[in-house]
């Protein structure tokens, strides 16, 4: 077992495990997250953000989870500071497909279910466990402790092509190019319906959801990250289509939350769908991620990966041809 603390965590003993209550007697500045940062001189303002994510803020004694949120004076802010645990990760012998390997990155075809990388109550059984089974000792400490390797990330239930690094190098090479948006992603999806047009952008912003913090929604910008979709229709199936996805941004569920807001959800999606039936058993959203294109970090070659249509994605194509007249 590799058993081994995470150097993100909170190092201070004089502040670990304990919760401050602060009073805003100045709002300079008057965001939650640059606030805190402003005055808890022990955190940085990404473990700050992470806090309000996790549910570890109050504000005048009520969850706040909004970074953005404006702070006021004589507003009482409670921050709970958890105390650092220790990781433990498991390698595990689950079957992996290989699209392409080599010393510097691994790209793997991930099957529907299987979740990227462990969480609480999610601790086993992940990619990130299959991985550290594969390649050993060589991932540890590589792009962080929790999910070591990894670049980006798949839902749970979307299938295809997911980069991993096996070297600092690698990583992060390949997080730039995600951020600078040369490595190029595209999904190919079944929405419900069929769209006017050929091709469009989807250009709204996306955040948490006001009602539901387990989901995303398209939000307001000051509220949200810019989020920015592309798509093309492949395949019209009567009252669904087939389209491709490329991803300007990455942000979570992006594709997900965008076809449901052009009114266009993802067949099978239990999140953001509708919850129709068609009459084929799907594992959860008929998304997959077909084609990643990125840069060798090393070679400077360009490597382009190409995931196989997973069998349940296949079947429900099938099934639409057979009902188009």
């Amino acid at each position: 077992m590799i058993n081994y603390r995470n150097p993100n965590a909170l190092s201070c003993s004089a502040i670990a495990d304990q919760t401050l209550t602060l009073t805003v007697d100045h709002p300079d500045p008057n965001r939650l997250d640059r606030w805190l940062t402003a005055n808890v001189k022990e955190l940085s303002r990404n473990r700050v953000q992470k806090l309000i994510d996790w549910e570890y803020v109050q504000l005048n004694g009520q969850l706040c989870t909004n970074k953005k949120e404006a702070v006021q004076v004589g507003d009482r802010i409670q921050l709970t500071i958890p105390e650092p645990r220790p990781l433990e990760l498991t390698p595990e012998a689950i079957p992996l497909d290989i699209l392409y390997e080599d010393e510097h990155l691994i790209i793997l075809n991930k099957p529907a279910g299987l979740v990227v990388h462990p969480a609480p109550g999610n601790m086993s059984g992940t990619l990130v466990n299959a991985v550290l089974a594969h390649c050993g000792d060589q991932l540890l400490g590589i792009g962080g402790v929790q999910r070591p390797g990894i670049v980006h990330r798949l839902d749970k239930d979307t299938t295809g092509a997911i980069v991993v690094a096996k070297t600092d190098l690698a990583h992060s090479d390949l997080q730039a190019q995600m951020k600078a948006k040369t490595a190029r992603r595209e999904y190919l999806g079944v929405v419900y319906g069929a769209p006017k047009a050929d091709s469009g952008t989807i250009d709204a912003p996306l955040g948490r959801h006001p009602a539901d913090r387990k989901k995303n929604a398209v939000v307001p910008l000051e509220k949200g990250r810019t989020a920015i979709t592309h798509w093309q229709v492949e395949e019209r199936l009567g009252n669904f289509s087939l389209l491709r996805f490329r991803l300007e941004t990455g942000r979570t569920h992006q594709i997900r939350v965008h076809s449901t807001h052009i009114g266009h959800p993802i067949v099978g999606d239990p999140t953001y769908g509708s919850g129709r039936d068609v009459g084929v058993n799907l594992p959860g959203q008929a998304l997959h991620a077909e084609r990643l294109t990125l840069r060798h970090p090393a070679t400077g070659e360009t490597v382009m990966a190409i995931a196989p249509l997973p069998e349940h994605f296949l079947k429900l194509l099938t099934v639409l041809r057979s009902r188009v007249v």
